[in-house]
């Protein structure tokens, strides 16, 4: 009996958990049989802790890798030399018919020239989002993988015309929609409040949630404290509760005569971060993907960068662009505290079936026949 072809689904780091698991539930949809595809589920270990890893996997039903590649921490170029070789020995043992990424971390980049160099066709989703900063390593991850996908499954119109201007064929453009939302409204019934939300007092539209986790805003200390006093200057005594980033953490820990509305926790499971954000009056970050829950959440969202890959949450959705000037946060917290900020609306095909349509591509281009 021939085996139906093995697709590759690979994962690293904490964003691309949200992003694989609508893929998976629509490859195992259909009874065991009858699925046109296999796949190997292959996770990198960019990300190795329970909090940023294996909490997710557990909370959205994301069944236990196939392969783990164990890589662990190190530079940049530790990591992606490390993911490399261990996923061309896994490709030289056992080839699969594609290789799918997700997103823009490390994993995504390393194996998707790991498996070009072994002619393994590849297939990204979340494709042609740029930031034009080349400053952001995700940046150059998405260009690098760009240049060597062969099948580009996207989020938006921006998107698709960032790779019509690349000259990529319109036959290789999927649009589909955003696999991080498919997550978000399959999961929004079971957000559940975190620990600490009853010991603190927390009420629906009674705090702010901030994120920091980018070079910019959290490697020089002065940046990092300018900004967190202005948020509680500007807080009007409203809780600001801060799930701390690893990498914040350590800079942090170099600074005295935080404001005192600032709560400090841990990092957050994907049910308790999403109730904080589902709840909040409104989201302060840096990151691109909350930007896009926040969005289909209806919360308004403040994003401290000077750029984003996600135009859609600002044209369309509820965030605004503060850059990363402290004075800028002042003006849009009176704005929000007077009830002045923007009504955002859904992007087209942010509807919860991202998954689905991708699996019927794959299975149309790579199934058994």
């Amino acid at each position: 009996m021939t085996l139906p072809p093995l697709i590759d689904i690979i994962a690293g780091a904490r964003p691309n958990f949200m992003k694989i698991a609508p893929i998976l539930h629509a490859l195992l949809a259909r009874p065991e049989g009858e699925r046109p595809l296999r796949h190997r589920l292959v996770h990198t270990g960019q990300h190795y802790d329970a909090r940023m890893s294996g909490e997710f996997f557990t909370q959205l039903n994301i069944p236990t890798p196939d392969v783990n590649l164990e890589v662990g921490s190190g530079t940049q170029a530790e990591q992606t030399a490390a993911i490399m070789i261990r996923y061309e020995k896994l490709l030289l043992q056992q080839p699969s018919a594609l290789c799918v990424v997700v997103g823009d971390v490390t994993s995504t980049m390393a194996c998707a020239i790991t498996a070009q160099k072994l002619s393994i066709p590849v297939a990204h989703v979340e494709a042609g989002i740029r930031s034009g900063d080349w400053t952001m390593p995700e940046e150059i991850n998405r260009m690098v993988t760009d240049a060597i996908t062969n099948h580009f499954f996207t989020t938006s119109h921006a998107a698709n015309d960032n790779l019509r201007h690349l000259g990529v064929a319109e036959s290789r453009i999927h649009f589909v929609g955003n696999t991080m939302i498919d997550t978000l409204l399959a999961n929004r019934s079971r957000l559940r409040p975190p620990p600490f939300w009853t010991s603190m007092g927390l009420q629906s539209g009674g705090y702010l949630l901030l994120t920091l986790h980018r070079p910019s805003n959290v490697d020089d200390p002065h940046q990092l404290l300018a900004l967190l006093h202005a948020i509680g200057a500007a807080a009007r005594g409203v809780p600001v509760i801060f799930p701390v980033h690893p990498r914040t953490a350590r800079n942090l820990e170099q600074l005295t005569g935080l404001p005192e509305s600032l709560c400090l926790v841990e990092p957050q499971p994907y049910l308790e971060f999403n109730h904080l954000a589902c709840h909040a009056k409104a989201v302060i970050t840096d990151s691109g993907g909350i930007t896009e829950e926040t969005t289909v959440l209806g919360v308004p969202c403040m994003t401290l960068r000077n750029s984003t890959e996600r135009p859609e949450t600002v044209t369309v959705g509820t965030n605004e662009l503060l850059g990363t000037d402290p004075a800028a946060i002042r003006p849009a917290l009176d704005r929000l505290f007077a009830g002045a900020w923007k009504q955002g609306s859904i992007p087209e095909k942010w509807d919860g079936k991202t998954g689905t349509r991708i699996v019927a591509i794959l299975e149309r281009l790579y199934g058994a026949r």
